[in-house]
């Protein structure tokens, strides 16, 4: 199971990273609401546990703009307040489930056991952004009649800048998704995705393209 953890209390964002490790779950921990919902935005997790008072973005704000975004991974909210006002709010912006901190670690487990069962009924096989569309099983970018098979790392990249429906990605969010925080990759490496991408949009004679924001990051874009 991949779980998102979006908590800006820091021990408490890697006590739950370690709880979800002990489970032999992956677990990815942001400690801001702008990172929360760029990371939400790729569709790639089971469950994320988010909480409400959170820097940039407050949860509230991300589960609403996720669900805007027809991401259907189901949220666990966190929240220090025992506010009944504040749960509906929530569970009305989209969440699935609710918890008062603090918690018992049985029981938020349980719940996120739950909620990964629950979403095990939605499954999707293809994204779509303009004329393409990029096949989640078989890795394949398809636009027209045209098709070719993307490697692994053009695959994610490509995945997240669709999941990001036009908005920028920056290059660090990309290495740390795509290679992970603690690999050696460098801007350098993601420039040399970029490329092989853009070939292979152009190959499947694609109107997208990948625009490049100087000192920014990436975005899809529709051309006329």
């Amino acid at each position: 199971m991949k779980v998102l953890i979006v908590e800006d209390e820091v021990r408490l964002a890697d006590a739950l990273g370690q709880i979800m490790k002990e489970q032999h779950y992956q677990a990815d921990i942001v400690y801001n609401g702008t990172d929360g919902l760029s990371c939400g935005l790729s569709g790639e997790y089971d469950v994320i546990v988010l909480d409400v008072m959170l820097p940039g973005e407050n949860g509230f704000q991300v589960v609403k703009k996720l669900r805007e975004a027809r991401i259907q991974t189901p949220v666990l909210m966190l929240t220090a307040r025992d506010d009944i006002q504040d749960k509906v709010t929530g569970l009305d912006r989209g969440a699935d489930d609710y918890m008062t901190k603090p918690f018992i670690p049985e029981e938020l487990l349980a719940r996120i056991r739950a909620l990964s069962r629950r979403q095990g009924e939605v499954i999707i096989e293809e994204m779509k952004f303009g004329d393409l569309t990029l096949t989640l099983s078989a890795n394949d970018l398809c636009c027209g009649t045209k098709s070719i098979h993307l490697g692994y790392k053009e695959f994610e990249v490509l995945k997240i800048l669709m999941s990001n429906s036009g908005r920028i990605v920056s290059k660090e969010t990309l290495i740390a998704r795509v290679w992970g925080s603690d690999s050696d990759a460098e801007d350098n490496n993601v420039e040399a995705y970029i490329s092989f991408l853009r070939k292979k949009l152009n190959f499947v004679g694609s109107s997208v393209e990948i625009s490049t924001l100087r000192k920014v990051g990436y975005r899809l874009e529709e051309t006329t």
